[in-house]
């Protein structure tokens, strides 16, 4: 573990001090002023800062010094646009010596202030305000002001797919540090990435490609097998279709696929066949593999006609599709299944999966989002959809899972990597670089999550114990799953908790969550049924199981155990 050799002075007068500490024989190099940095001053020529500025504290917020700049500004040769590796920085006055990387979410696009969300929902303060120095970045493009596709077009450029899928981060790093160590005087004791959804990519990504720049990360609701989860959203799409009434143009209207009252159906059903199975009835599901075995939405099949109180044959086949996950006409999965819960109910889930749109036009964001990353980020070469007139629609209905599917895999003379390649980590059943230098990885994942499955994410830390052994897994990576919730927040589940003083402690002090207390919110109304719960999270394969004494509102009655 890496150690500053030098003490931290993040005040003014600390760095006054600094200067004074040194010998005559020893060089001083004056700190930077937040208005005097500049590419130029930092020795790197492919740097741009178009903004350098202090800060004044103010209501709630610590003063800071917000750097934004752009590095290796281009052209492409592809598509004639122009490009570059966009980023936010803001150095807090009284710097605590620890640097966060910012995940960023979707296909980027965009310079998010970097002012460090935490994981998890519900929190009244960020990174910036606790003293840590936090960097984002627009993943080396700007979004188009275009239809559906506007955030994918530059998926037609090479390199900015390279650039979104690792090397803005890997480039940013660098920026960061040796912005820190001429402003501050000394490099980070510490440094992390924290993110959820493609920021959890992210964070994954960073362990793995630059193991050696980050001590610790947080992935929650972690899309590393990205593109595979592109080919998902496809899937679904066409499951939906084959049971949604027809718009007046024709094509189906994804969104009625299944009604509010179907999806509470499914998640009621779900919660009366599961429940019980870890001992308490408290409308959680916190056994979910018994709970695989134990419910089939079969049981929701109509015995005549459709009714309030079931669901079509049609319809049952196309849920079973859309949680068993994409396989192609050899029967082979080409993503992961997906466990029945009750965030199947929530807005969350109807939001990413099925949308709200009453005509043709989707609103679904795996259908606009997804729909337009998955023609020009994850096949390759891209395909040129229109995202006017239903073409994103048109694609995703038209995907053939034999022929389009092994494209998330595919190389040309001109897109020389994958998809596959740029989107996920390498050697992701390793992350043995990243252990071997003392570095701790925190991953969170809701199991009711409609944009990447948990199942998948359990996958791969069980191919992390494969690889390593349960005990030594343990002491690097721990896995916490999350009953009810949906994508990275909401849902019928405990979604308050706080993940960094978990990762900081096991860094910092080395000592290993055993267990992370999470509560619900007032204003998150999928847990208006419990609304002053707290419970463990606990790290897989454990599960919370209720003490029988005390009450079952409490995280304090609960242990973790191996069911």
């Amino acid at each position: 573990m890496k150690r500053r050799t030098l003490p931290r002075y993040g005040t003014l007068a600390g760095l006054l001090l600094l200067a004074a500490c040194n010998s005559d024989s020893d060089p001083i190099i004056e700190p930077l002023a937040c208005a005097d940095i500049t590419g130029e001053a930092l020795g790197l020529p492919n740097l741009k800062v178009v903004e350098a500025e202090a800060v004044a504290p103010g209501e709630g917020e610590a003063g800071y010094c917000k750097v934004v700049g752009y590095l290796d500004e281009r052209v492409s040769p592809v598509d004639q646009k122009p490009y570059a590796i966009g980023f936010e920085g803001r150095l807090p006055n009284d710097w605590n010596g620890r640097f966060y990387f910012q995940g960023g979410g979707g296909t980027d696009g965009a310079i998010v202030p970097a002012v460090g969300t935490l994981p998890g929902a519900g929190h009244t303060t960020n990174a910036l305000e606790m003293g840590y120095a936090v960097f984002s970045t627009d993943g080396g493009h700007t979004s188009e002001d275009a239809p559906v596709v506007g955030g994918a077009l530059f998926g037609v450029d090479p390199q900015a797919r390279v650039d979104y899928g690792y090397n803005a981060v890997g480039e940013v790093t660098k920026v960061a540090k040796l912005m820190l160590e001429r402003v501050y005087g000394n490099a980070p004791d510490y440094s992390y990435f924290v993110g959820c959804s493609n920021g959890g990519r992210q964070a994954m990504v960073a362990a793995s490609r630059f193991a050696d720049e980050f001590d610790g990360v947080i992935a929650g609701n972690a899309g590393f097998n990205l593109p595979k989860s592109g080919v998902q959203h496809a899937w679904d799409v066409q499951a939906a279709a084959s049971v949604a009434p027809l718009y007046t143009d024709g094509k189906p209207i994804i969104s009625q696929a299944f009604s509010p009252g179907d999806l509470n159906l499914v998640a009621d059903a779900t919660l009366q066949a599961c429940d019980a199975l870890d001992g308490l009835e408290d409308g959680m599901i916190d056994n979910p593999p018994a709970c695989a075995a134990a419910f089939d939405p079969a049981v929701l099949t109509c015995a005549a006609g459709k009714t309030d109180s079931c669901l079509t044959a049609a319809q049952v086949n196309a849920l079973k599709a859309m949680f068993n996950g994409p396989v192609n006409s050899a029967g082979e999965a080409l993503y992961a299944t997906w466990p029945y819960d009750t965030g199947v109910a929530s807005f969350g889930w109807r939001i990413w999966k099925l949308g709200t749109s009453p005509t043709s036009t989707p609103n679904a964001i795996i259908a606009t989002l997804g729909g337009g990353a998955l023609p020009y980020v994850f096949v390759t070469p891209p395909d040129l959809v229109s995202g006017e007139n239903n073409g994103v629609l048109d694609y995703l209905l038209g995907f053939n899972f034999d022929r389009d599917a092994p494209r998330i895999f595919a190389t040309t003379d001109l897109y020389t990597e994958s998809a596959m390649s740029f989107m996920t980590p390498p050697n992701p059943d390793s992350f043995a670089e990243f252990k071997d230098r003392g570095g701790k990885m925190l991953v969170y994942h809701g199991n009711s999550d409609p944009v990447f499955s948990v199942d998948d994410t359990i996958r791969w830390y069980n191919s992390l114990r494969d690889n390593h052994g349960p005990a030594e897994t343990s002491s690097f990576a721990r896995l916490f799953t999350i009953p009810g919730m949906t994508h990275c927040s909401g849902g019928p589940a405990t979604d308050h908790f706080d993940m960094l003083s978990a990762l900081t402690n096991w860094v910092e002090h080395g000592e290993a969550p055993e267990r992370v207390v999470a509560s619900t919110r007032a204003d998150n109304p999928d847990a208006a049924a419990f609304p002053n719960r707290s419970r463990p999270l606990c790290p897989y394969p454990q599960q919370p199981r209720y003490t029988g004494q005390g009450s079952i509102e409490s995280a304090e009655n609960f242990e973790c155990v191996l069911s």
